[in-house]
């Protein structure tokens, strides 16, 4: 099993930015991607950003050039930083890792964008 350890969710005004961090634990030794999904009230969980262990990034059009996704100093640790934050970015952003066979989701941050 995989342990996550998820911070920085929270109101936030219009424009403004936050910065999520999110470290796995447990059974990280195949994780080869880690990354960030959210999930807004009545639709499908989507995904945000992701990072692979070749430094590959991908990212959903809607945050493309205002969210960056990056490792941490520790081990199995990705930061994203958020910029120029709109009100539709307000959702539950969840942290996930993925191995060969799975992919494992954190309990989520709550992200409220709203003046």
């Amino acid at each position: 099993q995989v342990q996550f350890a998820e911070s920085g969710g929270g109101l936030v005004q219009p424009g403004g930015s936050l910065r999520l961090s999110c470290t796995a634990s447990g059974s990280i030794s195949r994780i080869h991607a880690m990354g960030w999904f959210r999930q807004m009230p009545g639709k499908q969980r989507e995904l945000v950003a992701s990072l692979d262990n070749r430094g590959g990034r991908n990212y959903a059009d809607s945050v493309q050039g205002r969210f960056t996704i990056d490792e941490g100093d520790a081990k199995n640790t990705v930061h994203l930083q958020m910029n120029d934050l709109k009100p539709e970015d307000t959702a539950v952003y969840v942290c996930a890792a993925e191995d060969p066979r799975e992919r494992y989701y954190g309990q989520g941050t709550q992200v409220t964008v709203s003046s």
